[in-house]
């Protein structure tokens, strides 16, 4: 069977590669520690529970509007309000089947055969998958440990040229917990007025897991609201990752353009999660932010178990729930069965193979010196994690 050609422009997301064998070794009875997918081990808060509930009862069981009920997209602007001081009209937001659809939309929206596209390194694996089916050229922009992997402006003003049509970061940044201050993003800023065809997409699904202080967004800066088009969602914050809810805020003719695009892919995403999404938005934030300080008791945890191995370097993430440990010390080494540990997936499978933990490569993540673990899960089983994986660097030769 010949399938299409569109199919040989990316690859599978490697944080999902990884869920799938680690799933394959559970059924067999294995034992599995997963570290490796960003999902919260925490339920959705009752209220927004009990909205969905209530929506069911009152019969939102219909199709909406492509683009999202027209009082959940007035609660997305009444938070984004709120909590960024950025005011949008409805018809500059699109709520989509979550976060990953509002970048897909938003990608093939904006971006043209050989248009550029500059993403800074470590990345969310899709961003650039997307933008190769889309047929843009991806741009790569290295950042390093030294840096705390945020990207310089003068790295940017060197990567820019007149076919870059879009800039796609996050922050707080998966995989790396890196935030950008409001002094650093000023400084990009000011890079970016000299360039003004260029488009920012700006990722900021972990907003509320933020261990610093008050979020700071890029669109909040003078005179660039109207090219920054902001992604979020309710699956971090809110423990709905299965609920599947994202939206995009951005100019009025992207909103349009995405709206176009989707009501040809998928229409509306699910009536009752947004009604749900509008207690989510609107309602008592004490969970998510009891949440947070859970993550970083964890995140507290995780990193004083990693000191403890030696040759392995790791900044104290600032947000997210992973951690992102330099562990270029155990490359070129050799497993107890004789076999060489070329690379970060070479490592990430021994630890799956024979420690029984599940990681996520950072080659996944244009970082090939680093390997990414999540801390969204109990104290116990990060506990037990990181003893596995202690033993089984331990154990490595040469």
């Amino acid at each position: 069977m010949q399938l299409s050609s569109l199919m040989d422009r990316f690859n599978e997301p490697e944080t999902l590669k990884m869920a799938k064998l680690g799933r394959k070794l559970k059924a067999k009875g294995i034992d599995i520690t997963d570290l490796s997918l960003g999902e919260p081990d925490f339920d959705t808060p009752q209220h927004i529970k009990d909205a969905a509930k209530k929506a069911i009862d009152d019969n939102y069981s219909h199709y909406t509007p492509v683009a999202g009920y027209t009082d959940l997209r007035e609660a997305i602007c009444t938070k984004l309000f709120r909590d960024n001081g950025l005011r949008y009209a409805t018809d500059e937001i699109v709520v989509s089947t979550g976060a990953k659809q509002c970048i897909a939309n938003l990608v093939l929206a904006t971006v043209d055969q050989g248009d550029e596209v500059i993403i800074p390194t470590p990345y969310w694996v899709t961003y650039s998958e997307i933008v190769r089916l889309a047929g843009g050229t991806v741009k790569f922009l290295n950042t390093d440990f030294d840096s705390g992997w945020k990207v310089k402006p003068e790295q940017l003003e060197a990567a820019i040229t007149p076919k870059t049509k879009l800039f796609m970061f996050s922050s707080p940044c998966n995989p790396t917990g890196a935030i950008y201050s409001h002094d650093e993003l000023s400084a990009l800023v000011a890079v970016f007025k000299k360039h003004p065809d260029v488009i920012i997409m700006s990722d900021e699904i972990y907003e509320h897991i933020n261990y610093g202080g008050k979020h700071e967004s890029i669109a909040a800066f003078p005179d660039m609201k109207e090219r920054v088009v902001v992604i979020n969602g309710l699956s971090k914050g809110f423990a709905m990752t299965g609920w599947r809810l994202g939206y995009l805020a951005g100019p009025k003719e992207i909103a349009k353009a995405c709206d176009k695009l989707q009501g040809q892919f998928t229409s509306a995403t699910s009536s009752i999660t947004q009604r749900a999404a509008i207690a989510a938005l609107l309602g008592d934030l004490k969970p998510s932010l009891s949440m947070v300080e859970t993550f970083r008791q964890r995140r507290d945890l995780i990193m004083r178990l990693i000191a403890e191995i030696p040759g392995i370097k790791c900044h104290t993430p600032d947000g997210a729930f992973y951690i992102f440990p330099n562990v270029e010390s155990f490359l070129n080494k050799k497993t107890p069965a004789g076999k060489l540990i070329n690379n970060t997936n070479d490592l990430s499978m021994y630890l799956l193979n024979e420690a029984h933990v599940s990681t996520v490569s950072g080659l996944a993540f244009g970082q090939p010196k680093c390997i990414r673990l999540s801390f969204a899960t109990s104290n116990e089983k990060i506990e037990t994690a990181m003893k596995k994986i202690k033993k089984a660097l331990e154990a490595l030769s040469g």
